[in-house]
């Protein structure tokens, strides 16, 4: 109940960003849910719990990223040979 209370005050917080961040602001809101349940077994703090949802969510993001460019790579070098 804590991240969620947490990601209100977030959410709110998000509107005093520039226009660009704001966006970013929202994803971040979204990030801090997606583990909460999770989190809250093993972590007291919402704050923390939150913010690791957040670090694994952004620890994904990379991999899918260098994924990405993996295949990309794959795919210039099987054109080359």
């Amino acid at each position: 109940m804590g991240v969620k209370e947490l990601s209100a005050r977030w959410l709110k917080a998000r509107r005093a960003l520039k226009k660009e961040d704001q966006v970013l602001g929202q994803k971040l809101v979204e990030m801090s849910k997606l583990h909460a349940c999770e989190g809250f077994y093993a972590l007291d703090d919402p704050l923390e719990a939150a913010v690791f949802s957040v670090l694994i969510e952004l620890m994904w993001e990379l991999e899918r990223a260098n994924l990405a460019k993996r295949k990309d790579s794959d795919c210039i070098c099987s054109e080359s040979s």
